[in-house]
């Protein structure tokens, strides 16, 4: 036991926990840990200038290098600001701990915020330390709460009484801990006897299976299989998307997604939220004659919303090992040559489908204001091939994953919340991971203005991620929303909508802002100059972005 102050026990355990930076805008809250932070030079304090920037960098950080990251912003205003990617990594499963200061304990006649519960709905767990004692154990507890699976984020408040008042404290090292748990074998069983009976299975493939780094394993049961692959969301390199039988993203809380794979007789989901959305469909998700299956590490997911033959709750890639493993002894011979004969014939679908996207971009491949399709062609070309790309896109994605393939892990990393404004914070956060590698965040003009100040951050700190711009004028997502609204949920035949507030009359001038605050910006309308582009912010070793145009007509 060791006799010091709130704040300096605090310093010490991120310091244990091999924190590196901290992510945050701080507050007169925040005084005594900016003070503490003077004596530990090994932990650097990452500013921004908007607590979403902040909550961006921790999120892209705690993805890309699989650890928990450390936020701190300012009591109930700044945590305010930060609620929306604090939802954003609730629903991402990201691990990070947000911290802010509070008024001293002792003013409770005076009033003070009760911060831990204004973000509960959002986090593991949610606390505050009132008593320096208390900051060593309830720090451990937050670290370790935030990376057990399913991960997610943890709040910890400080009293300004707990940081300056001293206490006995013990600053335990790091412990390691161990999740990767194992399906029950039975279960495991009884779904290899179902997969290896059915005529026309599908994977669907979601992002805890990727965090779990189990692509590997889903690749050997679906060749196995002959089965078909989608994914519910494709924020982790969950299944390489070259892959004859990787059949692209589909939307399964809609009715087209789910007829999609009510055409297997078995789906078998890994580490998805399998038909979560904004909008309610009535009626059962999948046919009557659809056997579902259900793999995943997030407990409650497991038959949340839809009747499910076999649920199985382990480690996405530990289950998919052990289940490969029995679907190997389950198939017959007869089984397998129909396996092979299902994987060769959607092989050839895919291909066809290939190609027509490849037709529709020869057909407007002249088009002005350029498609995101001719813009992510262009991109790839120079993209270099160890680059890690921050995809922020929203409605540019599908041209994205038509013009790029992405087979490795932690090759890319995207937005999965809903709340827009990530991109911005992600590319950095991403680029302090890799710093040897380089980063490309490609965002949508509407997502990157609700975090513009991340420009600032990656100039002030010069963190060189080159930020790359769908600036179709617009909030597109919304438009195409507003399309599934009254085709799907209103019933109407030929929907026609005014997009009231969906536009851009003054277009965003991201080039501009970009200049503004310290990061080369290039505003780009040929589409051949973004390849040379591309390639000179990157040997620019500085923060760059470039403003393509492109267009948004739905």
């Amino acid at each position: 036991m060791v006799r010091m102050t709130g704040k300096r026990a605090l310093m010490e355990v991120l310091r244990a926990e091999g924190v590196r930076y901290i992510f945050g805008n701080p507050g007169t809250s925040e005084a005594p840990i900016m003070d503490a932070l003077e004596e530990y030079p090994d932990i650097e304090y990452i500013l921004a200038t908007q607590e979403g920037v902040a909550m961006g960098m921790a999120d892209g950080y705690a993805i890309a290098t699989g650890r928990t990251s450390f936020v701190n912003l300012h009591i109930e205003t700044g945590l305010a600001n930060g609620i929306s990617l604090l939802h954003h990594a609730w629903e991402g499963n990201t691990p990070l701990v947000l911290t802010s200061g509070n008024k001293d304990v002792r003013k409770l006649a005076e009033g003070r915020t009760e911060l831990t519960e204004m973000v509960r709905l959002f986090t593991k767990w949610s606390v505050e330390v009132t008593h320096p004692e208390q900051v060593p154990g309830v720090m451990r507890r937050a670290f370790n709460e935030a990376r057990t699976p399913p991960a997610g984020p943890v709040y910890v408040g400080f009293s300004a009484n707990a940081l300056d008042d001293e206490a006995d404290v013990d600053v335990q090292p790091l412990t390691r801990g161990y999740f990767r748990t194992a399906a029950d074998p039975e279960a495991v069983e009884a779904a290899a006897r179902v997969l290896a009976g059915a005529s026309r299975p599908v994977m669907v493939v979601g992002d805890r299976l990727g965090q779990s780094r189990g692509a590997a394993e889903a690749v050997r049961l679906a060749e196995l299989l002959g089965a078909r692959v989608y994914a519910s969301s494709y924020a982790e390199m969950n299944f390489p998307t070259g892959h004859p039988q990787f059949m692209g993203r589909v939307n399964t809380a809609l009715p087209p997604g789910r007829a999609t794979l009510s055409q297997g007789d078995v789906v078998l989901a890994v580490g998805a939220n399998v038909f979560s959305g904004y909008f309610f469909v009535s009626g059962p998700a999948l046919g009557r004659d659809t056997r579902l299956i259900h793999l995943d590490s997030a407990y409650a997911e497991v038959g949340k919303s839809e009747p499910t033959e076999i649920g199985i709750l382990a480690d996405p890639r530990v289950g998919l090992g052990q289940l490969c493993d029995a679907v190997a002894g389950a198939l017959s011979g007869s089984a397998r040559e129909a396996a092979q004969g299902r994987a060769s014939s959607i092989a050839s679908e895919k291909a066809q489908a290939q190609a027509g996207w490849d037709r529709g971009l020869r057909d407007r491949w002249d088009a002005r204001p350029m498609t995101p399709e001719r813009m992510m062609t262009e991109l790839a070309k120079a993209m270099p091939p160890d680059a890690v790309i921050s995809d922020d896109s929203i409605t540019s994605r599908d041209a994205i994953h038509g013009a790029m393939e992405f087979s490795e892990p932690g090759s890319i990393h995207s937005e999965r919340g809903g709340a827009i404004g990530w991109g911005m914070g992600s590319t950095l956060g991403i680029k302090l991971a890799h710093p040897d590698r380089p980063v490309v965040g490609i965002l949508g003009d509407g997502s990157a203005m609700m975090t513009v100040q991340g420009l600032w951050t990656a100039a002030n700190s010069n963190i060189p991620v080159v930020y790359v711009i769908c600036n179709n004028r617009s909030y597109r997502v919304l438009k195409l929303n507003m399309d599934r609204y009254k085709t799907h949920i209103l019933g109407e035949e030929d929907a026609s909508s005014r997009y009231i507030a969906m536009d851009f009359p003054i277009p965003l001038d991201m080039a501009a802002i970009a200049n503004a605050m310290g990061v080369q910006g290039r505003t780009i309308e040929d589409p051949e100059e973004i390849g040379p582009a591309l390639t000179e912010a990157l040997a620019s070793g500085k923060p760059a972005l470039l403003d393509v145009i492109i267009d948004g007509s739905v």
